[in-house]
Parts: C-alpha cells; structure tokens; sequence
C-alpha cells in the first residue's frame, strides 16, 4: 500500500511511501499501516488523499474500509484484471525489485529485509531525482509544491506547480 498526494495532471506530488512492512497476512497489519500514515501525515492529510490498493482481503475487509471511512481518505482499488490503473505502483515496486533483488540475496533474516527495503524508500524519497518532479527527489517535490521554494541553485527555476482538486472518476 502507498499514498498518493493527488494533484492536476501536471502537477502531481508523486510521492509515494512505504510506511509499514510486515511479516504478516493479518488485517491488522494494513490497519497499522493506515494509523501510521495519519499519526505521521495527519496535517497534510486532506480529502484529496489516495489509498490505492489491489483487491487483497486485506483492503475489501470492513475494519480497512471503516478506518479509511473514520479518518476520511479516499480509497482506489484497481478494477479487476486491470493493470494499467496500478500502473504508477507496478512500475515502481518493478523498479525497487530490479535495485534490490541482489542484496535481497545474501538477507537471511526478516529483519535484514527491512533494512534492505528501508535503505531504497530512503533513497527513492531523498536521492532519486526525477526529470518529471522539476529534476527533484520525491520529497524535495512534495516540499517545492507546498510551499513554492525550489531547492537547487539552478538559473532557470520552474514555476511552482498549482494542486487543483479533481472530481471523482
């Protein structure tokens, strides 16, 4: 599961955030994830904000829907046999397995994983500039957008890009 900041099709904060990875099939592990989001991003949190998921038990249960529903977050699912709609979390998760697969190789504990998976979310958030996010990291994107200051000493400086609310599909 990731979070998507949602803006207008040229503007989009792109950022996406692994918060929890669990040893687990339980529910509870999706609903700690979702009370993690919103303990960490609960001001900047808005109705605007995405839940995208697959169709797994975990995201169809009533206590996933219900604590979306109390925290007041949109939820997307991918329709069935659809890819193309996850199309931005398969790319990247197929980005991440292609970085981390050969250190992946030599984790023999759960807790090695974690780390390995960790170490790339910070890479990918801080580090991995992007020619769509203005030649920014995702975080540094998130923060040009909100607050309309550009981090690089650069001559040419982009515009900040204006969120505009979207109606429902």
């Amino acid at each position: 599961m990731y979070h998507h900041m949602q803006g207008s099709p040229q503007a989009s904060t792109q950022k996406k955030s692994v918060l929890s990875i669990q040893f687990s099939l339980e529910v509870d592990f999706v609903l700690e994830t979702v009370n993690k989001l919103t303990s960490e991003h609960g001001v900047s949190l808005q109705a605007e904000t995405i839940i995208h998921s697959d169709h797994g038990y975990h995201y169809t249960s009533h206590k996933f829907i219900n604590i979306l529903h109390d925290k007041k977050l949109r939820q997307s699912m991918s329709r069935r046999g659809n890819c193309w709609d996850n199309a931005p979390q398969e790319s990247f998760f197929g980005h991440m397995k292609d970085h981390i697969k050969p250190k992946l190789a030599n984790c023999l504990t759960f807790d090695e994983v974690k780390v390995v998976v960790d170490d790339y979310m910070d890479y990918y958030n801080n580090r991995r500039y992007q020619w769509k996010l203005a030649k920014l990291s995702p975080n540094e994107f998130h923060n040009f957008v909100t607050t309309g200051k550009y981090p690089l000493g650069i001559p040419r400086i982009p515009p900040a890009p204006v969120i505009q609310k979207q109606g429902y599909l």
